[in-house]
């Protein structure tokens, strides 16, 4: 079955790129077009038991932003070294894996691909498996890289 439509989350990690690199090699071999999403939380200080001032959440979203257009090109000059056609988009709303799934399907994905720390025990324990979380979150497939 060839994928068509190929995700892939990138958080600026080196993990994050080498899903995207195995992306490539996957949409370069399918002749497949690649979606490169950057997560962005709306509001990330929602709930928060302190007062913040405008200002504060002006320089999040300045620098957020920053941060996501710059994993975007990094990861877009991977995908161009490989000649595959790609988008990038910065996604805004929680940081999370129902975002990235409801991404997947609002735009007809048929593969996800995300990279995995792999981490194990008690920091998988308190930091969680992001790769676990989409692949709970959504019935597209999933491919998990780990290095």
């Amino acid at each position: 079955m060839a994928h068509q439509h190929i995700l892939v989350p990138v958080d600026g990690s080196q993990i994050s790129f080498s899903a995207v690199r195995q992306a490539a090699e996957l949409a370069k071999a399918f002749n497949s077009k690649l979606l490169l999403i950057s997560l962005i939380a709306e509001n990330p200080f929602d709930n928060a038991d302190f007062y913040y001032s405008s200002s504060i959440m002006k320089e999040y979203f300045v620098q957020a932003h920053a941060n996501a257009e710059a994993a975007l090109k990094q990861a877009k000059d991977i995908t161009d070294a490989l000649d595959v056609a790609t988008e990038t988009r910065i996604v805004t709303g929680l940081v999370n894996a129902e975002t990235i799934a409801q991404t997947a399907q609002q735009n007809q994905t048929d593969l996800i691909v995300i990279g995995s720390h792999g981490r194990k025990g008690f920091q998988k324990m308190i930091l969680g498996s992001f790769a676990q979380d989409v692949l709970a979150q959504t019935e597209i497939p999933v491919l998990v890289i780990k290095k």
